[in-house]
């Protein structure tokens, strides 16, 4: 590990945490502004937003950025959002894959349908999710997000949305770092042999690698497809469950483990079936 590779590590975990800074914020702002001034009328308004959730969700999702999926969950933590809603977020977000694919020429083409697919997996999979919640009456328990932080006692709202944006993103900068060493120690030829070039069970192993909290992974998953080395529908299947740093942050903000253990099984299990099937297909 030279100084360069140290350097170049920090600056992408640098600019993937910058970029996840507005969402977060905002996020934390409408949560404070709901806790401290909206009435319960407007509390109510947005919890029935929840019906056409998942619509909602993948068509934000599916915007090139990796900080939506990061407003998702604490959205969701809030109980503002079903789960559903946050399932089509975190399936249907698109980050790193979309310039990458655009300044391939070989692979452009490939660009809308990635998106469709995307799009089509997050719509249908979180309506899915939703309707078997509420006929098996699973509810989401809405945790507070100033609990046990002293937020609740300062007044207005500026202040404490702050402070909890500046934890989150001092806690996502140590992931990204982290990570971003351990991508680039793997190396991509490596990367790729593990996953199992050729493979019909390569959507389960990219769906694996996918949740890992990071656009470093989606960038290279990308890479590999414009080379050749995976198929699309191991593409897709990385790519679907890739959250950015949505997952990190749910496991930071949401303090219900059996909750977050539960949306990464259905996270991997969805995104591995969706790109197993595309492969079947021939994609």
């Amino acid at each position: 590990m030279t100084a360069h590779d140290l350097l170049h590590a920090l600056e992408h975990a640098l600019k993937e945490t910058l970029w996840a800074i507005p969402f977060l914020f905002l996020a934390y702002l409408l949560m404070e502004f709901i806790e401290h001034k909206a009435s319960q009328k407007m509390e109510g308004s947005l919890r029935k937003i929840g019906k056409a959730g998942p619509a909602i969700g993948s068509a934000l999702g599916v915007i090139p950025q990796c900080g939506f999926s990061a407003s998702a969950s604490n959205l969701y933590t809030a109980g503002l959002i079903t789960e559903g809603t946050l399932i089509s977020v975190f399936l249907a977000t698109s980050d790193e894959a979309i310039p990458i694919l655009i300044s391939n020429s070989g692979a452009r083409g490939d660009i809308w349908l990635l998106l469709l697919c995307k799009l089509g997996i997050g719509i249908i999979s979180g309506f899915i999710v939703d309707f078997i919640y509420k006929h098996l009456k699973i509810q989401k328990v809405a945790i507070d997000i100033c609990e046990d932080c002293g937020c609740e006692k300062e007044e207005g709202i500026l202040k404490p949305a702050l402070k909890h944006t500046l934890k989150i993103i001092i806690f996502i900068f140590i992931v990204n770092i982290v990570i971003e060493l351990a991508m680039g120690l793997l190396g991509e030829q490596r990367l790729s042999a593990m996953l199992l070039s050729g493979n019909l069970a390569q959507p389960f192993i990219t769906a694996l690698f996918g949740l890992i909290p990071n656009c470093a992974v989606s960038a290279a998953l990308t890479q590999l497809y414009a080379a050749g080395a995976i198929s699309f529908g191991s593409c897709v299947a990385g790519l679907c469950s890739g959250a950015g740093v949505g997952l990190a942050v749910l496991f930071k903000a949401n303090k219900c483990k059996k909750e977050n253990i539960r949306i990464i099984l259905l996270l991997y299990g969805i995104s591995s079936i969706f790109g197993f099937i595309l492969m079947l297909f021939g994609l």
